[in-house]
């Protein structure tokens, strides 16, 4: 298949794909209170990790997804991920009790742990050179849209439908994409490892590394991703926090000097010897540590300072999918240059969340709007540049490695906001004393990595020397 054969309705599929997947981030944000009334009567505890079980394994699951499908695969793991997807969803409409709604959340994140990586790496491999910057510019616009789509569906389910009715659309919508995938999207020369030593005790140790490896990862990232978002809820001091951090850098650790060692590795550590590829991945995360901490405020400002119903507030944040879409197309003709857009892109998400820093319960919406579209230009100046920038840090054929390495660090990213966000508003009263050195704290860590970031991308080299023995076979096989 040729490396230009994307066509406007594979592209559309595909973008629609990981819409959907990331609407479920922000949707059930918007059912909180409609589920805790609900006759599952779950506790505090139970409503927080229905919210979180799916970025859990969503982030969790991310980089082994995306190099799984390079190796096994990608359009079959994009099919397989909106399988899981709709299983994951129906479970949850079914529901009779907390922990089955939990489990299906989590099943769903897996499904959409395979959807995203997979995507990009079908969108990376079918594009012309000179198209791959559009095609990145309309996947990461796709990002946004999914979550201005989760807050919009969630706000008009919780205002007008049961709880249950987000989870049951879910089904039908993710056959209907899978068909579509089917019809439209061509299968991709896959990446199969290439061991220099062909000998039976070395094939033993690859067939052996990659489900250790994926083991240790996932644990690794979950114990992590754990500690980030319960911090808040049981104290960063707390011996369970602490913990959970411990047992993720030991379990990380443990990865990394495995996959140093394994003949054929999930992916090979060295590659962030690319200083590109450090400088996107921390850019990444910054874009979406401001723009999260956004979301967590906007919502309950709007609801409870402003006065707006859930369907309403949902509308309410239209001017940030509008404003990415409109910058994105400045993006994609100035994507010549990948370092003025990203250090532009990111200054202005910090400048805006400094400007919705001033807000209180006197401020018009008109005005609150200016600053939202303010931290939506820069999302959309910056993300196309930096989700390229992981990407082509590493070679072609492990596209699927840099989307889930890429999708990592925004889902790490986004919780991290959330989570010094949250820490900062327990401090205060209430939201209208807290929101304002809430953002404050965030826009300054935004402007401090964004230095970073520019200074460090100017320097980049490129894609990451290849380290490991993983290279494109000479006959690729069609996946």
């Amino acid at each position: 298949m040729p490396t230009h054969a994307l066509k406007r309705p594979a592209l559309l599929a595909l973008c629609a794909c990981v819409l959907v997947a990331q609407s479920m981030v922000a949707a059930i944000n918007l059912l909180i209170p409609q589920l805790s009334s609900s006759a599952l009567h779950p506790s505090h505890s139970e409503i927080l990790w229905t919210v979180d079980a799916y970025v859990i394994v969503f982030a969790g699951l991310l980089v082994p997804a995306g190099a799984l499908g390079d190796r096994y695969g990608r359009k079959g793991a994009l099919l397989a991920g909106l399988g899981l997807f709709a299983a994951g969803a129906a479970a949850s409409a079914l529901a009779a009790g907390p922990a089955a709604l939990i489990a299906g959340r989590g099943l769903s994140g897996a499904g959409a742990a395979l959807i995203t990586p997979a995507t990009l790496s079908i969108l990376m491999q079918l594009s012309a050179p000179e198209h791959r910057a559009r095609s990145m510019a309309a996947w990461t616009l796709s990002l946004g849209l999914g979550g201005a789509a989760g807050n919009l569906g969630g706000g008009l389910v919780g205002q007008f439908l049961s709880w249950r009715a987000l989870f049951a659309v879910m089904v039908p919508l993710a056959a209907v994409l899978a068909a579509a995938v089917a019809v439209t999207t061509p299968r991709t020369a896959r990446s199969t490892g290439s061991n220099p030593d062909p000998s039976p005790s070395s094939q033993l140790r690859s067939s052996r590394g990659g489900p250790y490896g994926t083991l240790l990862l996932t644990a690794g990232l979950v114990a992590v991703l754990f500690g980030i978002i319960e911090g808040p809820s049981y104290g960063w001091t707390s011996a369970r926090i602490l913990g959970a951090f411990a047992a993720g850098a030991a379990l990380i650790t443990a990865f990394t000097l495995h996959a140093l060692r394994s003949a054929a590795p999930l992916f090979d550590p060295r590659v962030f010897s690319s200083s590109r590829l450090r400088a996107a991945t921390l850019g990444t995360a910054t874009g979406f540590f401001g723009l999260f901490a956004l979301f967590f405020v906007n919502s309950q400002y709007l609801q409870d300072v402003k006065g707006f119903g859930a369907a309403l507030t949902g509308v309410a944040i239209l001017p940030l999918p509008v404003g990415m879409a409109v910058a994105q197309r400045l993006a994609a003709r100035w994507a010549g240059h990948p370092r003025a857009l990203i250090g532009t892109g990111l200054t202005l998400i910090g400048l805006g969340l400094l400007g919705v820093s001033t807000a209180d319960a006197h401020t018009s919406y008109w005005a609150y709007s200016g600053w939202l579209l303010v931290v939506a230009a820069g999302t959309g100046l910056s993300m196309p540049a930096l989700t390229l920038g992981v990407v082509t840090s590493l070679p072609a054929h492990q596209a699927g490695l840099g989307s889930g390495l890429g999708t990592t660090a925004r889902e790490t990213g986004a919780a991290l906001g959330v989570a010094v966000t949250g820490t900062v508003l327990s401090a205060h009263p209430d939201l209208i004393h807290g929101m304002g050195p809430a953002l404050r704290t965030v826009a300054v860590v935004v402007l401090v990595a964004t230095a970073l970031v520019t200074t460090a991308y100017g320097t980049g080299t490129g894609p990451a020397p290849k380290s490991t023995p993983d290279r494109e076979p000479a006959l690729p096989r069609s996946s």
